[in-house]
């Protein structure tokens, strides 16, 4: 079950790289909304605080398609590894 959640979840690395890129851009742009609103509007901080947590949400979301695609990428090694060991490696 775990296997085919990380194989799933790590199907597609550019869209998971995409989503950690814009969660990146939203969390920065929080930033620069709170650090706006200590000068310019108090306000301001509100949305400020909403965009960083959405864009931690997304980039998190991102972070871990990109993990999870390396992962499945090492237990495949690690499986083949293994078959190659026992030698029942169909691919011989």
């Amino acid at each position: 079950m775990l296997k085919n959640w990380l194989y799933k979840m790590g199907s597609d690395p550019h869209k998971s790289w995409a989503d950690f890129k814009i969660g990146l851009t939203i969390f920065i742009a929080g930033v620069i909304a709170i650090f706006a609103g200590l000068k310019l509007w108090i306000w301001l901080q509100i949305p400020g605080v909403l965009m960083l947590a959405l864009g931690l949400i997304f980039a998190a979301k991102g972070y871990l398609g990109i993990f999870a695609n390396r992962f499945s990428q090492t237990l495949n090694r690690f499986e083949q590894a293994n078959d190659k060991a026992k030698g029942n490696n169909p691919k011989d």
